[in-house]
């Protein structure tokens, strides 16, 4: 009876070690999951900035007491200081509170630094413009004919003090206004210069003109 017992032990240990090489081979050989591939969105390429064109540049003709005095280019939004700077400075004998070295240059212009104790350069005379008669007068009829209208950038200082309202310390203002901004874009702007307000333009309008 006990060898039955140690052969029926012995069966089973042999089944034991069948069934755990068995399932061993099992674990080993068992078909692993493959990895799962999460891909994520990218965003999309962003464009380079192309760079805009810039605006082209300005010449001016600086002239009057600078060290150099000719054309010269600058960059958009330059200001007189800055022509003046391109022509090598001002002269010893430059008069720098008589032209505001703040204010902006624009394409064409003329930039004249002026000298101390020295009048402003003279202006050519203006031609006279053709007068105008009304349609129901005649040369020798009653109807004045209106006056010539003067301009105001061009004109001499005798000619500014001959319209109402402007003295010879005006004329001067007028004078030094239009060689630093470059003459007037219209009558109107002729307010811009100091002592002049809209009484005054309100004299002048129908005798000054720009063109």
């Amino acid at each position: 009876m006990e060898r039955v017992q140690r052969f029926g032990h012995g069966v089973l240990l042999v089944f034991l070690g069948m069934a755990l090489a068995s399932g061993g081979w099992a674990i080993a050989h068992w078909p692993r999951p493959e990895p799962i591939t999460i891909a994520l969105p990218t965003a999309p390429p962003t464009a380079a900035p192309t760079p805009s064109e810039g605006a082209p540049p300005l010449q001016v003709h600086v002239t009057g007491a600078v060290v150099r005095a000719g054309v010269y280019r600058l960059p958009p939004g330059s200001r007189l200081i800055d022509a003046v700077a391109a022509a090598g400075g001002m002269a010893p004998d430059a008069d720098e509170e008589r032209i505001n070295l703040a204010d902006h240059v624009h394409d064409g212009q003329q930039v004249y630094v002026p000298r101390q104790g020295t009048p402003p350069p003279p202006q050519p005379t203006p031609m006279p413009l053709p007068e105008v008669l009304p349609d129901h007068a005649s040369p020798s009829g009653g109807a004045a004919a209106p006056q010539a209208r003067v301009n105001i950038n061009t004109a001499s200082a005798a000619e500014l003090e001959s319209l109402p309202g402007i003295g010879p310390a005006l004329a001067q203002r007028i004078i030094a206004y239009r060689q630093a901004h470059g003459g007037f874009g219209d009558a109107a702007e002729i307010v811009a210069v100091s002592g002049i307000g809209e009484a005054t333009y309100a004299k002048l309008a129908d005798r000054i003109t720009v063109r």
